[in-house]
């Protein structure tokens, strides 16, 4: 094998096969916080600046054809943060994320609507002690739409629990971002490699209206 084989010429024929649309998408708004999208801030993310903007219609496209959406963020109990485990060890700017720091509140572009459900989590999955598996269920949701922060993170770590409890798992390229275009690419590629489909924001909304 060629050492200067491209990663496409690599993997293909073995991983990249698509998974399309289900019957029943839900889209699932990870982690617009405004903590990501503070400049001077310890998370800010320039990429997910423009993810927050590209969101914007999405998310009004989803609401318009009734698309269950879903919010999440992350929320620790101040003072010791024992419900962050070794995470917060491992990530101590996550301390941010407590109720009542201006850094931890939703991105007002893309605030949830008081009728949409907001999962509040500990950790990077959106799905790790969290309800959403089994509400994404009784729903009938058969895929999920992910859109948010981060690329390497949450975004990651969601669509690859997404597909391990049974769901079509799609992440919409131009609404996910991250502070570095390098770890964006390359989990882009993972994702789509092996867990699901990058599509973009068009050919998702094109889905939503059907």
């Amino acid at each position: 094998m060629s050492q200067e084989q491209s990663a496409d010429a690599n993997y293909q024929g073995v991983w990249g096969q698509r998974i399309g649309f289900g019957n029943k998408p839900a889209l699932l708004m990870i982690d617009f916080m405004q903590g990501y999208t503070q400049e001077g801030a310890p998370l800010y993310a320039p990429g997910v600046v423009s993810a927050v903007a590209e969101s914007v219609e999405l998310l009004a496209c989803a609401r318009q054809h009734e698309i269950l959406v879903v919010h999440t963020n992350i929320r620790y109990h101040p003072g010791h943060f024992a419900d962050g485990g070794i995470w917060v060890k491992k990530a101590p700017v996550m301390k941010d994320m407590v109720e009542g720091n201006p850094l931890a509140a939703f991105c007002e572009p893309v605030l949830p609507n008081p009728d949409e459900v907001v999962i509040s989590k500990q950790y990077a999955s959106s799905f790790f002690g969290t309800s959403l598996a089994s509400m994404l269920h009784a729903q009938g949701i058969d895929t999920v739409v992910l859109a948010g922060c981060s690329t390497s993170g949450c975004i990651r770590a969601t669509a690859v629990d997404a597909v391990q409890h049974g769901f079509r798992t799609i992440v919409v390229r131009e609404c996910v971002g991250d502070r570095h275009p390098a770890p964006h690419e390359a989990n882009l590629f993972d994702i789509d490699s092996k867990y699901g489909d990058v599509v973009s924001k068009q050919e998702a909304m094109k889905q939503f209206r059907k």
